[in-house]
């Protein structure tokens, strides 16, 4: 039995529909879907499908390890050598074992060369007189001199991008969130009040209002585009970075 099978059979029998599962655990219906037809590939990737489904398991009552173990076993990358994942996306084929001469002829005809060029030179020594070695004077030419090469000017380290941001308004902050390139897990707390913890998918836009400050936590900053203020600004981070900023 799959992943997506059992748990598609653990939520019948707890008599919940897909619709009341996703509202629970805040996962989108349509994903649901897919995860119970065994398909993990719209979830962000490994971590996320493995919070997908602690989150689902927990909902059900289940040991969410059971899922985990099972997931790593089916899908996960991790527990995949890279060989396997090559041939199953038919970028590499498995070598088959080629048929080798033997050896024994091509050393039987090396033997037999050597043995005629070794006679072939015993008889021309034999045949030759004594020559008499000439003196050579090897004319040593001046090494040119080594310029030493300019130092490079050095280039100054990049600032780190400031973990605080202060508005220069009124001190209202206004914060949206798009996912504009993928999911990401995050965490807003307006005015020192969580107001949201959890997941933002593809496609969503999110935005936030305080008085004094919002604090923001992103697990994958490059898919999310921010906007502070009214000016959108650079990426927060890479791919699957964590990250946290204060705005105020």
């Amino acid at each position: 039995m799959s992943t997506g099978s059992e748990l598609r059979d653990r939520r019948e029998d707890a008599g919940l529909s897909i619709e009341v599962l996703a509202s629970a655990t805040s996962i989108r219906a349509g994903l649901l879907s897919e995860m119970e037809a065994n398909n993990f590939k719209h979830c962000g990737g490994d971590t996320y499908a493995r919070g997908h489904l602690k989150n689902i398991a927990q909902r059900l009552g289940l040991d969410s390890q059971h899922f985990v173990v099972m997931y790593n076993e089916e899908h996960s990358l991790d527990q995949r050598g890279i060989h396997d994942l090559l041939v199953e996306n038919n970028v590499a084929t498995i070598p088959r074992e080629k048929k080798t001469l033997s050896w024994k002829i091509p050393a039987a005809v090396s033997v037999l060369i050597l043995l005629i060029v070794g006679s072939v030179q015993i008889v021309s020594s034999n045949q030759k007189p004594d020559a008499q070695p000439k003196d050579v004077v090897a004319s040593a030419e001046p090494t040119p001199a080594v310029k030493p090469s300019e130092s490079a000017t050095p280039t100054p380290a990049p600032s780190p991008t400031p973990s605080v941001m202060a508005s220069q308004g009124t001190g209202e902050v206004t914060l949206a969130l798009s996912a504009v390139r993928g999911n990401s897990f995050i965490n807003v707390v307006v005015d020192g009040k969580s107001v949201i913890k959890g997941s933002i998918f593809q496609g969503d836009v999110k935005t936030y209002k305080g008085s004094k400050s919002i604090s923001l936590y992103l697990s994958n900053p490059a898919g999310i585009d921010v906007t502070y203020n009214g000016k959108l600004l650079p990426p927060l981070g890479e791919q699957n970075q964590e990250v946290r900023r204060t705005f105020k």
